[in-house]
């Protein structure tokens, strides 16, 4: 089973910009497979459970929490492979570890989860 790749993390100043990337490595899947899948992102904060961030369907349609909306943006890159999730006016509470993962449209659970990378938000 393949595993995204997540990238971008780091530490910054609250107010900052973050751009976290998600690759799917499996670059000869087809476009119909792609098609079919949903990509999320999702975030850990310590001593909390792994919560939604964001989605992004195969039309471009996208789901948010409430408590990025207006703030957080999901996109896909060009080659239809890489998921973005554009991060703006960060807050401190906004720290935690990043995942994405994917779920076939006929699927209720994500799968594929990548290793995670680390947003760090200083206030």
């Amino acid at each position: 089973q393949v595993q995204l790749i997540e990238s971008g993390g780091g530490q910054v100043q609250a107010g900052s910009s973050l751009r976290l990337s998600c690759e799917n490595p499996a670059r000869a899947m087809n476009l119909r497979i792609l098609s079919q899948l949903i990509v999320g992102w999702f975030r850990q904060a310590p001593g909390n459970e792994r919560e939604f961030v964001a989605s992004l369907n195969w039309d471009g349609s996208a789901e948010y929490a409430d408590s990025v909306k207006g703030r957080f943006t999901v996109s896909r890159a060009s080659t239809r492979t890489t998921v973005y999730l554009q991060m703006d006016d960060l807050k401190s509470e906004d720290t935690a570890v990043y995942y994405c993962a994917q779920r076939h449209v006929t699927k209720n659970s994500f799968e594929s989860w990548g290793q995670g990378t680390q947003v760090t938000v200083s206030s």
